[in-house]
């Protein structure tokens, strides 16, 4: 019996509320992962499925007068057609490199599932990439192959963020100290000793509260608008360091404007100069995971423990005195919430810092994810003799 005998049945032949409500099987989480996995396992993202899944939930989408159930007779070739397009460009049609491609991986980090993504050959020099919020490694998406012939690529979520486990704060302590103590475990894991870092907004102190446990290991920082001074922070963190002085209800309540759908679209699209170049997937991704049951307070106690960072602000500026490591900064200029001048500060601190700057916003990636690979290119390869693989 085929897949599609449902359909020619409910669809096609004798459509009755009887033979449609059979195909609502064909909407659920399990069956749009099945179609992208069957055959195939680590090639295929997550984001993928859960992406498609968030869309049919929209309401009225499963309706019985919904758009899914609402395709008229005359065009059943035009989406069969589509569907087998749209299979066979995400699942079969061959990468011009192979060593290109993504895989997606979990590892089991002391009883946590974190979510990785990895590309390149594993004997290339390593460069580790960590995301910061709302957002995951989807953000890295486009810079990963633009990478991978010539480096081992990696990039894991955090947890509570992306496709890792998102434990209960009451079995899981959501700091930025135990954040780092995950990855710390992962590198090791997933068998990364030297490598380069690239850190963004959450994953800079992450990126480097690992890079000071384990100055050793680290052989260079990119920090695309990866913060590590106070003047690199704009007057968008107000609300949030309201929350530090005085960490009340009121004050927390304050901070959930962060976690609407409207807030996260807005980093993406402030100070960018062409909107079309950002694929909304992206920010109805990070909003769709952030609208899960308790991750919004995950989400407001990592908030409050930013002040953590700050803190920390003098002794990360002293490794950047003591270690010097080679450190370049690729900004997105238009940042609402990290300066340019907290790009130009590594400068003081650290004579082997480079900075560059690019005429978009906080996402960068998401309209210059080739100029940044270029960039990141040219200051590694400079690197090379120190560089060894991990």
């Amino acid at each position: 019996m085929s897949a599609w005998d449902g359909f020619r049945g409910a669809l096609w032949k004798h459509r009755t509320p009887d033979t449609e409500k059979p195909l609502i099987a064909f909407l659920k989480v399990d069956a749009i992962e099945n179609v992208y996995l069957h055959g195939k396992t680590e090639l295929i993202s997550p984001n993928n499925w859960n992406t498609d899944f968030r869309f049919i939930e929209r309401p009225n989408a499963r309706a019985p007068d919904g758009p899914l159930l609402r395709l008229p007779h005359q065009r059943r070739t035009q989406f069969v057609d589509a569907l087998r397009r749209r299979r066979r460009t995400l699942m079969e049609f061959p990468l011009p490199d192979k060593v290109r491609r993504t895989k997606y991986r979990f590892a089991d980090v002391e009883g946590l599932q974190i979510f990785w993504r990895e590309a390149g050959a594993d004997t290339s020099p390593a460069l580790l990439l960590l995301h910061g919020f709302p957002t995951s490694s989807h953000m890295f998406r486009d810079l990963i192959p633009a990478l991978a012939d010539e480096y081992y690529v990696v990039a894991p979520d955090l947890p509570g963020f992306g496709f890792s486990d998102a434990p209960e704060r009451t079995q899981f302590k959501y700091t930025f100290d135990h954040l780092a103590d995950v990855m710390d475990r992962f590198t090791t894991v997933v068998g990364l000793s030297r490598h380069a870092i690239y850190v963004f907004d959450y994953g800079a102190p992450v990126g480097f509260r690992l890079a000071m446990r384990h100055p050793q290991r680290i052989t260079a920082i990119i920090s695309q608008n990866g913060n590590a001074y106070e003047e690199g922070l704009s007057e968008g963190w107000n609300p949030i360091q309201r929350y530090w002085k005085e960490p009340t209800p009121a004050n927390r309540a304050a901070l959930r404007d962060f976690l609407k759908p409207e807030t996260t679209k807005f980093q993406y699209l402030h100070g960018v100069q062409d909107e079309s170049l950002v694929a909304p997937e992206s920010y109805a991704l990070d909003a769709a995971l952030l609208a899960r049951p308790g991750n919004d307070e995950i989400q407001l106690d990592l908030f409050l423990d930013y002040a953590s960072n700050v803190a920390l602000y003098p002794k990360f500026q002293e490794y950047f005195r003591r270690q010097r490591p080679p450190l370049l900064a690729v900004w997105g200029k238009n940042d609402p919430f990290f300066l340019s001048s907290g790009a130009e500060a590594f400068t003081r601190d650290d004579p082997n810092a480079e900075v560059k700057f690019f005429d978009t916003g906080h996402f960068a990636l998401e309209t210059h994810h080739a100029a940044i690979a270029a960039a990141i290119r040219d200051f590694l390869s400079r690197l090379r003799p120190r560089y060894a693989a991990r």
